[in-house]
């Protein structure tokens, strides 16, 4: 995007903003609409002035930005048509953007489990990370494979999500030397919005990312199918 057009874009952007404000704001607008777009440009505001944060050329923010909101816009959809987001459709279509979609290349497998909308979209930018990360240091940068596995322990309120990311790389990159936008999504966004707990480990093969939280009713539920299936 030529520097130039940034603030026009950033211009139509606002008004656009503006004008779907009003027509929410009237009084047949469901309350649901409502509440969920309102959720959806906070986190749009988030993503925005923490990507602005990292020290980058323009052309490498905007890149990003836009594969962040990219991101969060898929989960969005998912949320639209199904009024929840189904954690593997999620991860598929994620690492479906990166075409690693071979057998031999990634594995998700878990329950069945649909997130809140809310609860879904941190999590949709979470994986982002991951899979940039992925592409760009490890596994689908050097002809590795990711295994995704999640369960489920408890019951009701007390019911704990697992969710483990490992990688196995080719060549192995080690802890990066500063923490950047991927790393605070991971250690502490998920901990404001969602109560996580997120080991980060790059072991000798690869890195695992473990990310632990409650499931509880305004995150999402777990229903009776198990899947698993390779992409």
């Amino acid at each position: 995007m030529p520097n130039d057009d940034l603030p026009t874009r950033i211009a139509e952007l606002k008004a656009d903003n503006r004008r779907l404000r009003c027509l929410l704001d009237k009084r047949d607008a469901p309350g649901e609409l409502r509440h969920r777009f309102r959720s959806t440009m906070a986190m749009l505001r988030t993503i925005v002035r923490k990507s602005a944060g990292t020290q980058r050329d323009l052309d490498s923010y905007v890149g990003h930005l836009e594969d962040r909101l990219d991101a969060l816009m898929r989960a969005q959809a998912i949320a639209d048509e199904q009024g929840a987001i189904d954690l593997h459709k999620l991860l598929a279509d994620e690492l479906l953007h990166y075409q690693a979609r071979d057998g031999d290349r990634t594995t998700i497998a878990g329950p069945d489990l649909h997130l809140q909308p809310r609860a879904g979209q941190v999590v949709a930018l979470a994986v982002h990370e991951l899979a940039v990360n992925a592409v760009e240091h490890g596994a689908l940068g050097n002809g590795g494979t990711i295994d995704i596995t999640w369960s489920v322990d408890g019951e009701g309120s007390d019911s704990i999500l697992t969710f483990i990311w490992k990688e196995t790389d080719t060549a192995i990159a080690g802890a990066p030397s500063h923490n950047g936008f991927g790393t605070e999504v991971l250690t502490r966004t998920l901990v404001y919005e969602l109560r996580a707990e997120t080991d980060l480990a790059f072991e000798p093969d690869g890195l695992r990312c473990t990310i632990r939280f409650p499931l509880s009713g305004r995150i999402g539920r777990q229903l009776e199918r198990t899947i698993v299936k390779e992409s």
